[in-house]
């Protein structure tokens, strides 16, 4: 497995993406399954792995504590904090949460859930617009002081609340969507974490499957699946953004790989300090997407992907709206 920097922050260059293995896309998954995917994971050269407290909540920060505590000292774990929810009971308003005492007291409570002394890398969740971002930076900064946090990072933030956080406490990472499907990054959070030196991690890297091929209009979200709620993936809207998935496929097809293993090269092609976390449930697809680490995009198969996908407008919102309100922009 090739390695890559975030920051300072040494990690593979695919990462590990685990909220689905306690649900999101329909049923939770069998946890002595997921123990073995994520063995299994590590053992195909996976270092970096992605959870957080709100997934659950508990329920996988607890499931990825135990399948890495055998194996802590060789791997990264990153976990989030920002939601508003009763660290005792999981109770959770839906709403933020990033007052310093809260985020100190979801750092005690997630280094229990995960077995461990240390968070490598801590990600404000979504920004809170009630407790100024310094503050929360500083909050950070203290914990890493204690020994407690290695590493600061932010997800779905706009630019300039990154720069005022940077300034507090450096940021190693930013995570946000980003792939074919969704290229938002690309205008301004890309240039300026170049700038500033920090990595950037782009979750739904196959935008939620629909880039892997095998989802059309005519496919049935499992009830409970988040997919259900989301204006890209109604019927009308997939079929519309089918366009997409037909370059990536004629990619896939000319160079005898998969359409996932195109997707994700695209993205490791962006820049050498982006690093993927897809996620997965299934043995199979977690062997596909560890291949896209090496296939070789050429400049020529990068312009035409380009020029292909630059025509065509995907349809439909990337997120339900009440969630949009909480992305930091």
């Amino acid at each position: 497995m090739k390695t890559r920097k975030l920051g300072t922050l040494d990690v593979s260059a695919l990462g590990l993406g685990c909220m689905g293995m306690t649900g999101v896309y329909g049923s939770a998954v069998a946890k002595t399954d997921m123990i073995k995917l994520i063995h299994e994971a590590h053992d195909r050269g996976v270092t970096f792995f992605d959870t957080a407290e709100a997934y659950g909540p508990f329920a996988n920060e607890e499931l990825v504590g135990e399948a890495l505590q055998p194996i802590r000292d060789k791997v990264v774990i990153a976990t989030k904090f920002g939601f508003d929810i009763d660290q005792k009971t999981g109770a959770r308003t839906g709403g933020t949460n990033s007052r310093p005492e809260h985020i100190k007291a979801v750092a005690e409570a997630a280094l229990k859930r995960l077995r461990t002394d240390r968070i490598d890398l801590f990600y404000q969740h979504r920004v809170d617009l009630a407790v100024p971002i310094e503050d929360v930076a500083g909050a950070v900064k203290e914990l890493i002081a204690a020994g407690k946090v290695k590493h600061f990072g932010l997800s779905e933030a706009g630019v300039q609340t990154i720069r005022r956080a940077h300034a507090v406490q450096p940021v190693t990472a930013v995570q946000s969507e980003y792939s074919l499907f969704w290229r938002g990054p690309e205008a301004e959070l890309l240039p300026a974490l170049n700038e500033l030196g920090i990595g950037f991690v782009p979750f739904s890297p196959l935008g939620a499957g629909f880039l892997t091929g095998k989802i059309d209009e005519n496919t049935t979200f499992e009830q409970g699946d988040f997919r259900n709620l989301v204006p890209r993936f109604s019927p009308a809207a997939r079929k519309a953004n089918m366009a997409l998935v037909d370059v990536v496929k004629g990619v896939a097809d000319r160079k005898g790989t998969t359409p996932a293993q195109v997707a994700l090269a695209w993205l490791l092609a962006q820049k050498p300090w982006i690093v993927p976390i897809p996620g997965t449930t299934k043995p199979h697809r977690l062997e596909e997407n560890l291949g896209a680490v090496d296939l070789n995009l050429t400049a020529g198969d990068l312009a035409e992907i380009d020029a292909e996908a630059s025509g065509i407008k995907v349809q439909g919102e990337r997120l339900p709206e009440a969630v949009l309100k909480m992305t930091g922009h």
